[in-house]
């Protein structure tokens, strides 16, 4: 509901504020006052485009706030969605700077102009004969019709059922997409790991071989030296440990007369003993070093087979390798596996669907008891403001291939004729302003019974209607306030006298600038303007007792 539109700086008006009531409020004043400025102003808190030069003062900013009451409404879902505060009463807000650049807030939170509109398309309901209807809308349809069957508590749990299929049905697709690329690359990983297996990599094989590749490259110089270094210690007349010997016993045959020389003599034997064992050692790799250039050969044909492995992979280690071997062995049993994952969540897809169908066909029952209904009311309704030969005809048309949406399985058409012997046809095509405008009355008094509808502007939706017509028009806008906010411009008495709060647009001169104007009228005041809507300017006191009349 909207409780108050505070317009800076737009048009006509310099500053005005508006206090709305929750029921019926009507608005009349002369041609040309200013109330199409008033609706301009409050589109563009509903998202319409702004322009500048519509600006009051070309230098202040332009300002629109509406403060609404959205208890109702259920809206908590949509502030979740654009990470938006909920308030009770939510106000948006709209600012249009000197150079055309706009700003729009929902509760003070910046938001783009496209969220601002679809919160706004919740609240307001602009109705113009004039403008594209929304009755010419299918969802719009779809709508009415769950309206009237009540069924909002299953029409939740097939849509939070239906958003749960669609989501596993993607996640099947893409599993499948994935499945099919992975099993085009089956060939080429399966002889990869056929590639790695049969290499039998070992961790540290590659160290260990590398080792002994340097081992037997230089075997010639080994050997070679380990000779020499044995022949110098042992193999030789003048052997090192020959020499040893000859000094060992030199040193024994004077150690008696002195007791350093006895030690020397005990360290020199424990050497010759040591130098002995290395010489032996030594003279044992020298006869274990072999040349072997089959061996030499094997281990180069290994290593470059790692290393090919490697360079092919881009890998620096076996250590690599061998994972990256375990990672393709993963990739092969998930695509084995791949086809009964599928069909286990295909199965699962399945019984989601058939759930879904049953669900479908309950609200397509209930949709179906509610058809009769809507257009019988519909019809009596339409005969009541003058529309006696109109016919609603509603087409409902059920999927037969089980075909699900976001709304079921079905399709709703509304079909209308407002005169006799004409062929039903889509309203758009045959229904002119006024019929359509009356027509859409007639429903939304039907569906305010029973949902929370936004707040309805009717723009002189009045056209082209009078006397008792008019009169029934007002009943039913009177009607339909009952459930819901309802602000009506009208330049019919018959209407106007039915508001709960009426409000006066009128033109005013200051200083040579001319204002937009608007006041709640008091009783006496609705009088005079009522007066003046039957008979003119300065109406008599026979069209003063009229009003009054009418008023009672």
């Amino acid at each position: 509901m909207l409780n108050r539109l505070s317009i800076k700086n737009y048009a006509l008006i310099d500053n005005l504020e508006i206090q709305f009531d929750q029921n019926l409020n009507i608005v009349t004043g002369e041609t040309g006052a200013g109330k199409s400025i008033i609706l301009g102003a409050l589109s563009l808190i509903l998202g319409q485009r702004a322009d500048s030069k519509y600006f009051f003062n070309q230098q202040k900013k332009c300002v629109i706030e509406g403060y609404f009451n959205i208890n109702q409404y259920q809206l908590n879902a949509f502030f979740d969605d654009n990470d938006l505060d909920y308030c009770a009463e939510t106000i948006l807000r709209r600012e249009i700077s000197t150079d055309g650049k706009s700003r729009a807030f929902i509760n003070d939170s910046p938001v783009n102009l496209n969220t601002l509109k679809n919160l706004g398309e919740k609240l307001i309901d602009i109705h113009s004969q004039h403008a594209t209807l929304e009755i010419n809308n299918a969802n719009f349809q779809l709508t009415v019709v769950d309206a009237m069957a009540n069924h909002q508590e299953l029409l939740h749990t097939y849509a939070t059922n239906f958003k749960a299929y669609k989501a596993l049905n993607k996640k099947v697709q893409d599993f499948l997409a994935q499945s099919d690329k992975e099993k085009q690359e089956l060939d080429f990983l399966s002889f990869q790991f056929t590639e790695l297996e049969n290499a039998k990599i070992l961790p540290n094989e590659q160290v260990i071989l590398e080792k002994e590749l340097e081992t037997l490259t230089h075997a010639e110089e080994i050997k070679r030296n380990l000779f020499t270094a044995n022949a110098l210690l042992q193999a030789q007349e003048q052997a090192a440990l020959a020499l040893l010997a000859d000094a060992a016993q030199q040193l024994q045959s004077i150690e008696k007369y002195q007791a350093p020389i006895a030690e020397v003599f005990v360290r020199l034997k424990s050497s010759i003993i040591e130098i002995k064992d290395i010489a032996a050692e030594i003279e044992n790799l020298e006869q274990i070093t072999l040349f072997d250039d089959e061996k030499s050969n094997q281990i180069n044909e290994r290593l470059n087979l790692l290393y090919t492995l490697q360079k092919k992979h881009k890998v620096t280690s076996n250590a690599q390798l061998l994972l990256l071997q375990d990672e393709i062995a993963q990739k092969l049993d998930k695509i084995v596996s791949a086809d009964d994952a599928i069909a286990q969540l295909q199965a699962s897809l399945q019984k989601q669907k058939e759930d879904l169908i049953l669900l479908a066909k309950q609200v397509s029952n209930n949709r179906t008891k509610a058809i009769p209904v809507i257009e019988e009311y519909v019809e009596k309704t339409l005969v009541n403001v003058g529309m006696l030969n109109a016919q609603l005809k509603i087409n409902q048309t059920i999927a037969t291939d089980n075909n699900l949406d976001n709304n079921g399985l079905d399709t709703i058409k509304f079909l209308f004729t407002a005169n006799k012997g004409h062929q039903l046809s889509e309203m758009s095509k045959i229904a002119s302003g006024g019929e359509l405008s009356r027509l859409m009355l007639a429903i939304k008094s039907l569906i305010a019974q029973k949902t929370a509808l936004p707040t309805i502007i009717f723009d002189e939706i009045d056209t082209g209607i009078s006397g008792e017509v008019a009169n029934r028009v007002g009943n039913m806008i009177q009607i339909l306030a009952q459930n819901m906010q309802v602000i009506a411009i009208t330049h019919l008495p018959q209407i106007a006298v039915k508001g709960e709060a009426h409000y006066f647009v009128y033109k005013e001169i200051k200083n040579d600038f001319t204002f937009t104007q608007l006041k709640r009228l008091n009783h006496e005041e609705r009088v005079f303007e009522i007066a003046k809507m039957l008979s003119g300017e300065n109406p008599k006191e026979a069209a003063l007792q009229n009003a009054r009349e009418l008023l009672n």
